[in-house]
């Protein structure tokens, strides 16, 4: 049995039949073939599958497609705009926030929901904003100075 979803996605929209079981980073993966939000831990522990739903930052491992039928997606490959990246990929490339890369995606997208709910927040509030990513590699700092340097940027 399937079911009929239609999802728009970095401002695209597309319909689908997918099985009722299906979960959004799947349907973003593997039907769409974007591959910016990773597959890390499927228990909601990580973070690497964050993405946008309607505005907010969720873990697209908790979410069924069937859920998220009728909103707006956006993934990492949906912040750059004409080429030029958004402000909070300009700061990771700048304050160097990544390293291995496997968790980066969902951490720009916590990170740009950590400054679309408080544009200027200090480290504290930056680091409880990260609370539900997870970096092995990072040690967390240069990634909090990547938040830091993005919030310095005027739109």
């Amino acid at each position: 049995m399937t079911q009929s979803v239609t999802i728009t996605v970095n401002g695209t929209t597309h319909t689908h039949e997918v099985e009722p079981r299906l979960l959004l980073i799947h349907y973003i993966r593997d039907v769409l073939g974007l591959t910016g939000p990773h597959i890390g831990c499927e228990t909601s522990l990580c973070g690497a599958c964050t993405v946008e739903l309607n505005g907010k930052a969720v873990k697209s491992c908790t979410v069924f497609a069937v859920q998220a039928d009728g909103a707006n997606v956006l993934t990492i490959e949906g912040l750059a705009v004409d080429g030029k990246l958004h402000k909070m990929q300009e700061a990771f490339w700048n304050e160097h926030g990544a390293q291995c890369g496997y968790c980066t995606p969902g951490m720009i997208m916590t990170c740009k929901q950590i400054l679309d709910r408080n544009p200027n927040p200090t480290e504290a509030e930056i680091r409880h904003g990260l609370d539900g990513n997870i970096c092995r590699c990072t040690g967390y700092q240069h990634i909090v100075k990547a938040v830091q340097a993005a919030a310095r940027v005027k739109a």
